[in-house]
């Protein structure tokens, strides 16, 4: 908590949380235009907010992009704020963050949510067919070996599989690459999306962050920026827990 106040101490560095905030997932150059100010004194203010965890960052291939993380300003929400308040506020009690990347021509959605668990139960929730069918109400299905098929298969008993995909990369514990499409589209290079999980340590939970990249259009950008924190809640309560809540729809992107 230190850290935090200590970096929300400096004007500079309440600026670049507004500029992320008001468009998220910015490059340092971008950033270093719209505060005016050199590449170096903005990288020293950034390594100061990521070290606070106010900022997290994101590789796309030769670049790094910045997003606003809103967690340590929620605890210090909760713990002086949130006590004094209506017992509905503690509906906020979620560690997740939303933000959004629009980089690339197609659209994409990134979702960052804090997990009270280890990366090794974070990888088998999202890789072990029983697991996914608890919380997420389909079975993800693979070996999860590079250059595998995978398949995301209801579980009512129909073996109906409503996506179909490739593994991309497999790096257990800490990361997992998957290609989205649906059967009838499969085979069409312009109808496959991509998601990344990435799983890392922070202190003595579990940084879990979804990028969901290439999606078809606004319309996908928006089912999956409704349907990954659903889901991401879930398993959360379920590795936090033990159980589940009850499950919201999701339309499949690219059905």
């Amino acid at each position: 908590m230190d850290k935090v106040f200590k970096a929300l101490a400096d004007g500079t560095r309440r600026r670049l949380l507004d500029r992320l905030h008001e468009e998220n997932g910015q490059t340092l150059g971008e950033l270093c235009a719209r505060i005016d100010m050199a590449r170096q004194s903005v990288t020293q203010h950034l390594a100061v907010l990521e070290a606070a965890n106010l900022v997290a960052t994101v590789r796309r291939g030769r670049e790094k992009l910045h997003y606003l993380n809103p967690v340590p300003l929620h605890e210090i929400q909760e713990r002086w704020i949130d006590k004094f308040e209506r017992p509905r506020l503690r509906a906020l009690g979620d560690l997740k963050r939303r933000a959004e990347e629009a980089m690339t021509d197609r659209p994409s959605f990134v979702y960052v949510t804090y997990i009270a668990s280890t990366p090794e139960k974070v990888w088998e929730a999202l890789t072990d067919a029983d697991l996914t069918a608890a919380y997420w109400g389909h079975r993800n299905v693979s070996d999860w070996q590079r250059g595998s098929r995978w398949e995301h298969v209801r579980t009512d008993g129909s073996g109906v599989a409503d996506v179909v995909g490739a593994v991309v990369e497999s790096e257990p514990p800490t990361r997992l690459v998957t290609t989205w499409t649906s059967p009838e589209n499969e085979g069409q290079e312009d109808r496959y999306s991509r998601v990344t999980y990435d799983i890392r340590r922070h202190e003595d939970i579990v940084r879990l962050t979804v990028t969901h990249e290439d999606l078809n259009d606004e319309g996908e950008r928006s089912d999956v920026s409704y349907g990954w924190p659903a889901v991401l809640s879930n398993l959360k309560s379920l590795l936090e827990t033990g159980t589940t809540m009850p499950q919201a729809p999701w339309e499949v992107p690219g059905r």
